[in-house]
């Protein structure tokens, strides 16, 4: 199953999958050629920690891959307005602290917890509960606090 993400999220990733293949890779690429040249590879600890620097970066190059392979860019705009789906921004009343929150739902590597519109995966306990929900409705969360009930005050 496909992944949704943000035009924005997508070339986000991308961006990042381009600077590792174009300037980290060959930068530490480089980097193990000298550390080649200075002899013996069995006690050269840069060879060794430069060479594990590129299994490292390899592994997320690949998972980076996979992630862009998998996902489809969802267009915001052609979205129901009237319901909290994927790429909305939804504000919400804690019923149990009397408190507004705004939230967005996002896809996956574009979240941001400390952000003032805070930017959730669609995938979290909270978005699931907001899913396909309209401007008045109820949810109630299970937290590590314990149970959060909110209403739903407004969608964008």
């Amino acid at each position: 199953m496909a992944t949704p993400i943000t035009k924005d999220g997508y070339e986000k990733k991308k961006a990042e999958l381009d600077q590792l293949e174009r300037v980290e890779k060959p930068r530490i690429t480089t980097a193990i050629a000298e550390a080649r040249a200075e002899g013996d590879l069995r006690e050269n600890a840069e060879y060794h920690a430069q060479r594990e620097s590129l299994g490292l970066l390899e592994d997320r190059i690949r998972r980076l891959r996979g992630e862009l392979a998998d996902c489809v860019i969802v267009d915001k705009d052609s979205l129901p307005k009237d319901r909290v789906v994927f790429g909305r921004r939804v504000k919400l009343l804690d019923l149990n602290e009397d408190f507004e929150e705004t939230f967005e739902l996002v896809g996956p590597g574009e979240e941001d917890y400390t952000a003032e519109i805070i930017k959730i995966l669609s995938t979290s306990p909270l978005a699931t509960q907001l899913i396909n929900k309209k401007i008045g409705d109820e949810v109630t969360v299970d937290t590590p606090a314990g149970k959060v009930k909110y209403r739903i005050l407004d969608i964008e």
